[in-house]
């Protein structure tokens, strides 16, 4: 990946922790962040009925602010700012072609690690055509700049795979990646479906599962031969096991696949309970 991390930014305090976790990435991989904000789109807590000239102003107060505080965090970062009159969702999908990666912030609720998600993360997570990552507002890890408790308790990149062989192989390079770039371990992670209607294992399909998993695993691990992992095949709810999963995540990595209209999206149930229930950045990685 040589494009660019591009950060969507609306001045709310979860698109900030977004764009903390976005500089943290684009320095460990060596690329450029772009910032971007929309000034049509409005934040929820900004008057509707400014006019463009302070709407823009507004943006540019936003687009300098969150700036300065990556430079202060990241002194060598190259770091650029737009500031578009296109909506949100559109010009972060237009980015999308080009860049490495979308960033997009969502607002944690209550004392329960969820994402509250927006229409606009939605349309972009379901549409985009490069990985797109979602950040809870509010995480203690990204927030307080990796040196929280927090961070030291994740300590593995989880990627869920509902499918092995070739079709695996974009979101095990996004996963490898991100690991070995972290200095993470790698949990690579296979529901299997119940075959009964009494809710026990089969173990002869889990010990199969478990071949196929590794020889998939075969390429990518002489690729990252520094990066430890881990395989994770049980039987049962793919949410649940992917949640469970996820206990020690930094990152986790699942899959979305791609359509031929750029006019219909849809993430599936699996995509929806992780971007909902899963502490832990979110990211998702379109495929054929």
């Amino acid at each position: 990946m040589t494009g660019p991390v591009v950060v969507g930014l609306d001045g709310s305090p979860a698109s900030m922790t977004a764009a903390w976790w976005a500089a943290r990435e684009a320095a460990d991989r060596r690329l450029p962040v772009v910032l971007l904000h929309s000034w049509t789109t409005q934040p929820l807590d900004v008057p509707i009925r400014q006019e463009a000239h302070t709407k823009q102003r507004y943006g540019q107060d936003v687009l300098q602010r969150t700036e300065a505080e990556l430079l202060h965090r990241h002194g060598e970062l190259d770091v650029t700012t737009e500031l578009v009159s296109a909506p949100a969702a559109q010009a972060l999908l237009k980015h999308g072609a080009s860049a490495s990666l979308l960033v997009l912030g969502s607002r944690g609720f209550g004392s329960v690690a969820s994402f509250l998600l927006g229409s606009i993360s939605l349309h972009v997570l379901g549409l985009a055509p490069c990985p797109a990552v979602a950040v809870r507002a509010g995480d203690p890890a990204v927030e307080a700049g990796w040196a929280h408790p927090a961070a030291a308790e994740r300590d593995e990149v989880v990627v869920g795979l509902q499918e092995t062989r070739v079709a695996a192989d974009p979101l095990l390079g996004f996963a490898f990646t991100a690991a070995a770039a972290r200095g993470a371990r790698l949990r690579a992670v296979r529901a299997l479906p119940l075959t009964s209607l009494v809710p026990l294992p089969d173990e002869d399909l889990e010990v199969e599962e478990r071949v196929r998993l590794a020889e998939t695993l075969v390429p990518w691990r002489d690729k990252f031969p520094d990066v430890p992992v881990t395989q994770h095949v049980a039987t049962g709810p793919a949410a649940q096991i992917l949640l469970t999963a996820c206990a020690r995540g930094c990152l986790a990595v699942i899959g979305r696949k791609t359509h031929p209209s750029q006019l219909t999206w849809k993430l599936g149930p699996v995509a929806h309970a992780a971007l909902h229930h899963v502490p832990c950045p979110i990211a998702v990685v379109p495929h054929d």
